[in-house]
């Protein structure tokens, strides 16, 4: 239960900086001087955070094929 309970409090801990870190995040953005990779990466969290990460589409190379295997095991019994 103590274990729980020191989850629950770091979480809330750290959602204590939500607001800083967002205003540094947003500093970098539009920081003068700031390298185009670290912008991006700002960009890309705020992003995630504020609308979600985009839905990442599955390959499937088999699209419209059903296979289906049946088998049957006997026992001996009858």
């Amino acid at each position: 239960m103590a274990e729980t309970k020191r989850v629950v409090d770091l979480k809330s801990l750290a959602r204590g900086y939500t607001q800083q870190s967002i205003n540094v995040l947003g500093g970098f953005v539009n920081g003068e001087g700031i390298e185009p990779e670290i912008k991006v990466q700002a960009i890309k969290i705020l992003l995630d955070r504020g609308w979600g990460r985009p839905n990442q589409p599955t390959e499937n190379k088999h699209e419209g094929e059903l296979k289906i295997t049946i088998r049957q095991i006997m026992d001996g019994k009858k």
